[in-house]
């Protein structure tokens, strides 16, 4: 192990020696220092090697946000296991499939989750032992596995290729904007990917994490004032919710203390990302395209964005190109699959477990996005290939209708897929939650100054929920199953 390296347990004594007053993780009401995540996560290392788990084990969590969530994390890399977190509003059946993929040790769980996996609440790991000594240092093989159902909706797990360790000390400055003084809001679930390494990384160095058991836009804004937020995660979703909100509430707030906004997970329509930018500033306003994978990413600042408007910004790690269907490398302008490949310096950066990746020749993987480059090596993304629509043998990417659709001030929320046309091939099915007012004529107006033509809905279905999860996934195919599945006649004829 090299010198500046530690392991993640050993990470979080040393900050609790150095900082043991200092907050370290707050939710709502519920605030822990440095020394006392220390403590309890020593007791739950105990607790959970007592139960049998060890080293290179995997832990299912299955827990709202909270800060039981991250004394959970912290017990487990303690031990040297693997954290595997799941959403704690799982049907029976998804869970199942997912515990029958992972096989791990223990599932961490309320106590009214049901699943025939051994479970135990953490307050049953810290009743089982008050010993808060420093647990010996242990590097877990795997520092995380992440759960990802993808658009099929079968389950897949992504155990990542870095072990459980550290720099000793923080890197100053580091890309993510965090430092020690920085006080870092993560108000979206911490069983996605996204969330969950960000979450680990305002801990690594040594910021004060803030979470919030739930999304609420305005509560988003009460929270940056309270608590002096600097650093934020959010997902397009997030954002949509919060600038939908009434200017005289949007505006009621001080967020002035707000240094940096990171966005990813989902495309950010152009109008609300211009929308964000005018309102924080461009320096504010941070983007990251990737995937759990961590064969690559591409970064972008707000002030770039301005002049590279819809980009997702260029390669900072790895590399990237788009192919086409015979898998040669497309020119800048050419539309294509994005694929990418980890450095050639770098280990393995992950691997499925319930799944096979998609690659070429030449250590290429796909995630199944379809983009361009410019001639200046900004990427521009259109939508994954599974969800692309053919209509008429042209490509409609479901990602840019909702885009047009999500503009009307009257909307919430949308989804785009394509159901079978005698015709055509496919029409544009148009799914939107929106206030009572808005009518199916009244947004075909809207999208007719927006969209070309072919791209425009051919049919309107409202409902009265919420179209995206809190992370700002939308599950297209199931979405698209569904309403085959229940029309008696599933194509749609001219």
């Amino acid at each position: 192990m090299a010198e500046d390296i530690i392991p993640l347990g050993e990470k979080l004594y040393r900050h609790a020696q150095a900082a043991p007053n200092k907050p370290a993780v707050s939710c709502g009401a519920t605030s822990l220092t440095w020394g006392e995540l220390e403590s309890r996560a020593n007791r739950i290392a105990r607790a959970l090697e007592g139960l049998g788990v060890k080293l290179g084990d995997l832990v299912t969590i299955a827990l709202p946000n909270g800060a039981e969530f991250i004394e959970a994390c912290w017990g487990i890399w303690k031990l040297g296991a693997t954290p595997q977190p799941i959403s704690f509003r799982l049907p029976n059946a998804e869970l199942r499939a997912i515990i029958d993929l992972a096989a791990p040790a223990l599932l961490i769980a309320p106590a009214e989750m049901e699943s025939s996996q051994r479970r135990v609440a953490v307050a049953d790991l810290l009743a089982l032992s008050d010993d808060n000594r420093p647990v010996a240092p242990r590097v877990a093989p795997v520092s995380n596995a992440m759960t990802s159902g993808g658009s099929t909706g079968r389950p897949k797990l992504i155990l990542t290729g870095w072990r459980g360790e550290t720099r000793a000390e923080p890197e100053r400055p580091n890309l993510w904007r965090l430092g020690p003084n920085e006080t870092a809001l993560v108000p979206a679930p911490l069983y996605h990917g996204g969330p969950f390494e960000y979450s680990k990384e305002v801990l690594v160095q040594e910021a004060h994490l803030v979470l919030m058991q739930r999304f609420d836009a305005e509560a988003v804004l009460a929270e940056i004032e309270r608590r002096k937020v600097t650093w934020i995660y959010l997902v397009p979703t997030m954002m949509s919710r919060i600038w939908r909100l009434p200017e005289e509430v949007r505006t009621r707030y001080d967020i002035s203390s707000l240094k940096t906004l990171w966005h990813l997970a989902a495309p950010c329509p152009p109008w609300l990302k211009e929308a964000f930018i005018r309102w924080m500033g461009p320096e504010v306003i941070m983007e990251l395209y990737g995937g759990s994978e961590n064969l690559a990413y591409t970064t972008i600042a707000g002030s770039e964005w301005l002049n590279r408007r819809g980009s997702v910004g260029r390669v900072k790690s790895g590399e990237m190109a788009a192919f086409d269907a015979n898998g040669r490398v497309l020119p800048p302008g050419e539309v294509g699959e994005i694929y990418m490949r980890r450095a050639k310096d770098r280990p393995p950066t992950y691997a499925y477990r319930g799944a096979t990746a998609r690659g070429l020749p030449g250590g290429w993987e796909s995630l199944g996005d379809i983009g361009h480059f410019d001639a200046e090596g900004y990427l521009y993304l259109g939508d994954r290939r599974t969800d692309m629509i053919l209509v008429g043998g042209s490509n409609v990417f479901p990602a840019e209708v909702e885009a047009a659709i999500d503009e009307h001030p009257l909307v919430s929320s949308s989804a785009v897929v394509g159901l079978p046309h005698e015709d055509m091939g496919s029409s544009v099915h148009a799914i939107v939650q929106a206030q009572c007012a808005l009518t199916a004529d009244a947004l075909m107006t809207h999208l007719a100054e927006r969209l070309v033509t072919y791209k425009l809905p051919r049919s309107i279905e409202f409902v009265d929920h919420p179209l995206r999860d809190e992370a700002g996934k939308v599950r297209r195919t199931q979405l698209r199953d569904e309403r085959v599945a229940r029309t008696k006649s599933p194509v749609i004829r001219p």
